[in-house]
């Protein structure tokens, strides 16, 4: 399937084009994502501690306002101590006076002016922490006899406290009241006579009833006591905060969910180590604007992502136009290179085939010939041998015999060429005394070059170790030789030069020739059964060139034309040294 306006691309480049398109949409989703996931982190982040520094304000305001409080109370506290009437009520626990006493010094506090928050009880605790109830007509406030025995007290406290109380008038459903209780010490000894015990509605921020301001209120006994309006005025609010504090959520924040919207709740405990039942704190706080703000940024970050993607989609058309060329010349090279790899494997295959029975038919051929010339030279030899030939014809019959060990060698080294094509030749790799060789190889010369009458030098060390085989090295060396002396001129000079260097040794043979071999006669020379215009008057067959050289490179070594001018024609062939600590393969 091709994208829009690529309908000139080829299967390839519109595949790529495919690739492309998806890894961009891929890469600008994956960092769209990420970037809304940490926006959105960043703002809960933000959000919590904005909100945990509101709740320890109002938190510092409640504090504030109880320490206050206390104060005041414990300053008229020690007044009414000092009263004398007061002091020996409660030395006596009289009651019948005690309540009086008190009653005009805690009028305003019972009673006080409209606006100032007012106590709405006020109790008596005896030496032992027990409720010292008032009596009729006291005036101390209304409390229910449940909720009045829970003021007592296992022992004093030796300073004020502060706790929670739920109570539960008749006229009213459930009111928690906050309560200081002030211990009264003795005049005379010091020792504590009793204490006073005054309960307060708790200080409480209005409500919200649009639900965007914080809920605040304490929890006490497992249930939340909050402030009137706004969400906390729903049951289901009050029930799933309950029941979240319930799971854990106490001293802490967490969050929960209510009516269908989430807050995030802080718990702080408050009056630790008092004589009460332990109270928290609770302040929480609406998620809503905080979520619609997450979602506002998610939208415009996922509106930025689709506008990079588009115009990385518009750019991607550009793109994958200018990139796909290369991948349609690719495509187009690996077709062109399978076809010439298949021509070449089967060329390859034909010519490895020709070359196999060119092995095989020269290695037939090649031992049908051995017998019937052999046979021809044993009648020849016979026949000169009964000496009843005249001169000329005995001469004209030594021509012959010699013909056929001509033809002898030729088919030897047609037979030794055939087992190097079909890879059948094996050597036995030994340490060959090179420079011994080389004079063996100049004697037998000596006997073929008088009749012309040359000159042979030699440079080489005495000593000059080879790794090789002895048979086929000799050859390479009589090929190389003949070869030099066969096409040199009458007079001239063959001079034979080794050295060893890096692990090499080469061998240069060069001769005086009548005219240097042709340029474009030089990448034949190796080749069977190549003469040229040089060979033609002169005897061989063209095979003592390749036959040496296949059997230097067989040797790990080389056979190569160094020059051919004027001066001379020169050869050099390469061997391992056997100093060189090296197994040659076989």
């Amino acid at each position: 399937m091709r994208l829009p306006f690529a309908s000139g691309l080829t299967a390839e480049a519109a595949r790529f084009q495919w690739r492309l398109l998806v890894v961009l949409a891929l890469v600008v989703l994956a960092t769209a994502s990420a970037v809304v996931l940490v926006t959105r982190q960043n703002i809960a982040r933000e959000e919590e501690l904005r909100r945990e520094t509101e709740f320890q304000v109002s938190l510092g305001l409640l504090r504030s306002v109880q320490t206050s409080r206390q104060a005041t109370l414990v300053e008229r506290c020690r007044s009414l101590a000092t009263k004398s009437r007061l002091q020996a009520a409660l030395e006596d626990n009289a009651q019948d006076l005690l309540y009086p006493s008190a009653r005009d010094e805690l009028r305003d506090l019972i009673a006080g002016p409209p606006g100032q928050r007012t106590a709405r009880f006020y109790r008596f605790l005896d030496a032992q922490g027990r409720v010292l109830a008032p009596p009729p007509g006291a005036a101390a406030g209304v409390l229910p006899p449940a909720e009045e025995a829970r003021l007592s007290l296992a022992a004093l406290p030796d300073a004020a406290q502060v706790g929670y109380l739920v109570v539960r008038p008749p006229e009213r459903g459930e009111v928690l009241l906050e309560m200081i209780v002030i211990p009264i010490f003795s005049n005379d000894n010091g020792r504590k006579l009793a204490a006073l015990v005054l309960g307060f509605e708790p200080f409480q921020p209005e409500g919200d009833p649009q639900g965007r301001a914080p809920v605040n209120g304490v929890w006490l006994e497992g249930r939340a006591h909050l402030a009137a309006g706004g969400p906390a005025a729903s049951p289901g609010f009050a029930r799933a905060l309950d029941a979240a504090m319930a799971a854990g959520g106490a001293g802490g924040r967490f969050r929960f969910e209510a009516d269908g919207q989430s807050w995030l709740v802080f718990t702080q405990r408050l009056c630790a180590g008092g004589v009460y039942t332990p109270a928290f704190e609770v302040c929480a706080f609406p998620l809503g604007p905080m979520l619609e703000r997450q979602r506002a940024l998610g939208w415009q970050i996922i509106g930025a992502g689709a506008g990079v993607m588009l115009l990385g989609l518009g750019l991607s058309y550009f793109l994958s136009f200018r990139l796909s060329a290369p991948v349609e010349r690719l495509a187009h090279d690996s077709r062109e290179q399978r076809s010439r790899r298949v021509q070449a494997e089967a060329a390859l295959e034909t010519t490895s085939a020709e070359l196999d029975r060119a092995a095989r038919f020269s290695a037939n051929a090649s031992h049908q010939l051995k017998t019937p010339v052999a046979v021809m030279r044993a009648g020849l030899e016979m026949l000169q041998a009964k000496g009843t030939l005249g001169e000329a014809d005995s001469h004209e019959l030594d021509g012959l015999i010699h013909q056929t060990y001509r033809i002898s060698s030729v088919i030897e080294d047609l037979l030794l060429l055939s087992r190097l094509d079909a890879g059948q030749l094996r050597l036995n790799f030994a340490t060959v005394n090179l420079s011994e060789l080389i004079a063996a190889a100049l004697d037998d010369l000596s006997a073929l070059s008088g009749e012309n009458e040359l000159s042979v030098t030699q440079d080489c060390p005495p000593d000059l170790h080879i790794t090789g085989e002895k048979r086929y090295t000799t050859l390479i060396l009589q090929n190389l030789l003949e070869n030099a002396r066969k096409y040199n001129r009458p007079g001239g000079s063959i001079k034979l030069t080794a050295r060893e260097t890096g692990g090499r040794v080469m061998l240069a043979i060069s001769n005086t020739t009548l005219q240097p071999i042709p340029a474009e006669a030089r990448q034949h020379i190796f080749e069977r059964f190549h003469r040229g215009g040089l060979g033609e008057n002169v005897p061989g067959y063209g095979l003592g060139l390749n036959l040496a050289r296949e059997l230097a490179r067989i040797h790990h070594g080389d056979l190569q034309l160094i020059r051919s001018d004027e001066a001379g024609t020169e050869f050099a062939v390469t061997f391992r040294s056997a100093a060189v600590a090296v197994k040659l393969p076989a």
